[in-house]
């Protein structure tokens, strides 16, 4: 199947008379709705006019000048957001600090709120922990080491906690302590 001047012509005509690239495909045989939609943007019949002659006529007037003026902005656009898209989305982080807010690599993390919430028994009973630590990379870790992660990923001495892992959990008994909180903490520290 080719598209013919005629073809074209119907197209043009059914799309300005706000017929459906579906009823178009059927009308002219031979082609599918996407194949319709397809000609019709390449030609620039994007917006639809609903007028009647009116649309008919200036469907026919813009395909030509219309693609060349489109075509050249467009890009322009698209680059010239995306330098400014940063400067909302950093907009937007200060608005949401409760939920998870991504850190570029090699940057410091921010301060731990847990860490100030967590009884001094726990972060001692940790401390103990830490010190008897396997210390593991993260390609020695197994089901059943503990996977507590220490230190900060972004520098060389980031290691895991690796000792025997509590049942059923992916921590040591210390760091299950300090990971899992009962329900009714939590919900006091949002308030």
């Amino acid at each position: 199947m080719s598209w013919t001047d005629e073809r074209v012509e119907l197209l043009k005509k059914m799309w300005g008379e706000g017929q459906s690239a579906s009823q178009i495909a059927k009308e002219l045989g031979g082609v599918t709705r996407n194949a319709v939609i397809g000609k019709v943007h390449r030609l620039g019949l994007s917006n639809r006019n609903t007028g009647g002659g009116a649309a008919k006529t200036e469907a026919k007037e813009k395909p030509a000048p219309a693609p060349k003026s489109e075509a050249k902005p467009k890009p322009a656009p698209k680059t010239e957001p995306a330098r400014p898209a940063p400067a909302p989305a950093a907009e937007a982080k200060p608005a949401t600090p409760a939920r998870r807010q991504i850190i570029p690599a090699g940057q410091p993390l921010p301060p731990q709120p847990s860490a100030n919430e967590i009884s001094p028994e726990a972060l001692a009973k940790v401390n103990e922990v830490e010190k008897k630590a396997k210390k593991l990379t993260l390609l020695e870790l197994t089901e059943r080491t503990c996977k507590w992660p220490v230190g900060d990923p972004a520098t060389e001495d980031f290691w895991f906690c690796g000792l025997p892992v509590e049942q059923g959990k992916p921590y040591c008994e210390a760091h299950v302590g300090v990971a899992f909180q009962p329900m009714s903490a939590r919900r006091d520290r949002r308030r």
